[in-house]
């Protein structure tokens, strides 16, 4: 099976196939990168991370992660998607507001187990911006130097943010759990969310 890096430089000289192959690879990261913050809006938001993708692929450096870089063209399309919801893009900062900010009203239940729906519920009550850090890392295995890349900041930034995000998911959840059972057995597994959480997302 080719590698991303061989696939893109095969699409750069205008080979379709490798174009669908690479899209194909990497759908499903950005699939699951809209259910968590507005399924409803999802299938659109795909599409036009997926076309912002081919309009981009000739600029797209050969020595990319290439899921990194689609995942920062989805972080752009969901940011641009709520500023254009509620027309006031100064008055947004995703590095303060949450989802439960921006979409009020009961948290979608998108797991049937009970850590499942916890840690998405928590997720949806800290900061945008520290939601999508533990995502790119503990869920897509991107490393602290490509999320640095992604977010155009420094590599100890992103480690920084990083430890604060996981301060803040713990807060959430320690608020939310219903008993010390729950809570202790959540904290206790963070990997184990990732593989729970994408096969939940799978689900229609």
């Amino acid at each position: 099976m080719s590698d991303d890096r061989t696939l893109l430089t095969a699409w750069q000289g205008g080979d379709e196939r490798a174009g669908r192959t690479l899209v194909g690879r990497h759908y499903e990261a950005v699939a699951r990168f809209f259910a968590t913050k507005d399924r409803a809006a999802a299938p659109d938001l795909i599409q036009q991370t997926l076309v912002k993708l081919v309009e981009s692929v000739p600029r797209i450096s050969q020595d990319c992660n290439v899921r990194a870089y689609v995942l920062g063209i989805a972080r752009h399309v969901l940011y641009d998607h709520f500023r254009a919801v509620y027309r006031a893009p100064a008055q947004l900062d995703f590095s303060e507001r949450s989802l439960a900010d921006l979409q009020p009203g009961p948290s979608s239940v998108l797991a049937r187990e009970q850590q499942t729906r916890l840690l998405l519920q928590a997720l949806r009550q800290i900061p945008l911006e520290s939601q999508l850090l533990v995502e790119l890392y503990f869920w897509e295995a991107l490393t602290a130097r490509e999320v640095a890349e992604l977010l155009a900041v420094p590599e100890g930034t992103v480690r920084t943010r990083l430890r604060r995000a996981r301060q803040l998911l713990e807060q959430a959840l320690a608020r939310l759990a219903e008993s010390p059972g729950l809570l202790a057995s959540t904290l206790a597994d963070l990997d184990g969310w990732a593989l729970r959480v994408r096969e939940e997302l799978r689900s229609p």
